[in-house]
């Protein structure tokens, strides 16, 4: 009688445990949708970034051709170089700028791509090691 006063009942720390065991994996598996959750919002601000600089390299790109039929006809009238010289050295410029953009958007999508590997390579590693940890239980 005095066993089942002090909480001893072996019946009840089985369930006692039980209980423990199911309260951490629902707050690992609570935790892993809160890393899976970041991880989205993360990837989400990437592909915005990426927009926006895709953006810049298509204008920049427009903006080169533009300037590389004004810089043609205002540098032969103020410095007398030849349309072809003027073109090259102002819309060349423009161009590697243009193209600097691109790579770094290019860069940006490819790492936002990576993102979701992270949670669902931690949540399938959990789930094996509670499966593994189920099985050793069992077996003992």
């Amino acid at each position: 009688m005095t066993e089942r006063s002090q909480g001893t009942d072996p019946d009840r720390g089985t369930a006692g445990l039980f209980a423990d065991v199911l309260t951490g994996v629902s707050r690992l598996v609570q935790g892993e949708l809160e890393l899976a959750r970041a991880e989205a919002a993360e990837r989400l601000q990437r592909l915005r970034r990426s927009a926006v600089q895709s953006a810049i390299a298509l204008v920049l790109g427009i903006t080169s051709v533009n300037v590389l039929a004004g810089a043609a006809v205002a540098l032969i009238a103020t410095l007398g170089l030849s349309p072809t010289w003027a073109a090259v050295v102002v819309g060349g410029g423009l161009l590697l700028v243009a193209l600097g953009f691109a790579q770094h958007a290019a860069q940006l999508l490819r790492d936002a791509g990576n993102l979701p590997q992270r949670s669902g390579a931690s949540i399938k590693r959990d789930v094996e090691i509670l499966v593994s940890g189920v099985r050793s239980d069992g077996q003992a």
